[in-house]
């Protein structure tokens, strides 16, 4: 069993797991670690480490200037994998997804980017342009040394879709809240709760929520119908906001995650 799987089957009856996001190098790698810590210590589940990108085109100015920050400071994906090397020397139960974009990866090499991974203890990819028609040859690498593969799902996803994402997908889907950029607009539960229905109609696996949840009151209403919580934007701010005062930051980045992770716990 994956360490994302057991993630999910160690939770406590009714209980959802807790995702958060941050980019790797964000105000330095010393300081991504100790958050990384920061938010194992406030109830991470899983946490989702943002690849640095020159282009990032998915993701609202929030996180697009996290990664511009990152890029400026000559962070690399190697430099992610021996972030989570170090992470790994003193936890080995809290689950890390690498979630980025294809071409640094395929600068790595499709093989030597899936051994580096695995041997720096990742658990899963999310390669956010890449199509599921063309992930074939990624995934058969990831497969070979047991890393979870995730897509994005979103409210335009058709059924279609949905049946073919079923075959490649592992370890659980991320379902994008709302369409448009990370960070942007206002949560319809309803609306969440009715595709979530409709994604389990076709996908077998643990349904985590992301985009649009920024504070306890919302992931606790998202938490009735999901499998686990994403934030993101709301946790950058913070490494924004208190860049130059550390004590600030993780403070700031512990205090969210705890309200968050008691409110779906």
């Amino acid at each position: 069993m994956s360490r994302l799987a057991q993630v999910f089957s160690n939770l406590p009856k009714g209980q959802k797991a807790f995702i958060p996001f941050i980019t790797a190098g964000d105000s330095g790698l010393d300081n991504t670690y100790d958050l990384m810590q920061t938010l194992v210590d406030n109830g991470a589940d899983v946490i989702e480490l943002g690849v640095p990108f020159s282009d990032p085109m998915a993701d609202g100015p929030v996180i697009a200037k996290s990664h511009e920050r990152a890029v400026a400071d000559g962070v690399s994906l190697h430099d992610v994998l021996d972030l989570v090397k170090k992470f790994r020397q003193s936890n080995d139960t809290t689950a890390i997804v690498l979630m980025g974009y294809l071409n640094p990866i395929e600068v790595f090499g499709y093989q030597a980017f899936a051994d580096a991974a695995s041997e720096s203890g990742v658990d899963g990819i999310l390669v956010v342009d890449m199509p599921p028609e063309e992930a074939h040859d990624l995934k058969q690498c990831l497969d070979g040394v047991d890393i979870d593969f995730i897509f994005l799902v979103a409210p335009t996803t058709t059924n279609d879709r949905l049946a073919s994402l079923a075959k490649i997908a592992s370890g659980f889907v991320y379902f994008v809240s709302l369409k448009g950029v990370t960070g942007a607009g206002h949560l319809d539960i309803d609306s969440v709760n009715a595709n979530l229905a409709r994604i389990r109609q076709y996908i077998d696996l643990p349904v985590g929520v992301g985009f649009g949840i920024k504070d306890a009151a919302t992931a606790k209403a998202v938490s009735v119908s999901a499998d686990a919580v994403i934030v993101g934007s709301s946790l950058v701010s913070f490494i924004e906001q208190y860049a130059t005062d550390r004590d600030k930051m993780l403070a700031s980045v512990g205090t969210l995650s705890a309200e968050i992770s008691a409110a779906i716990k």
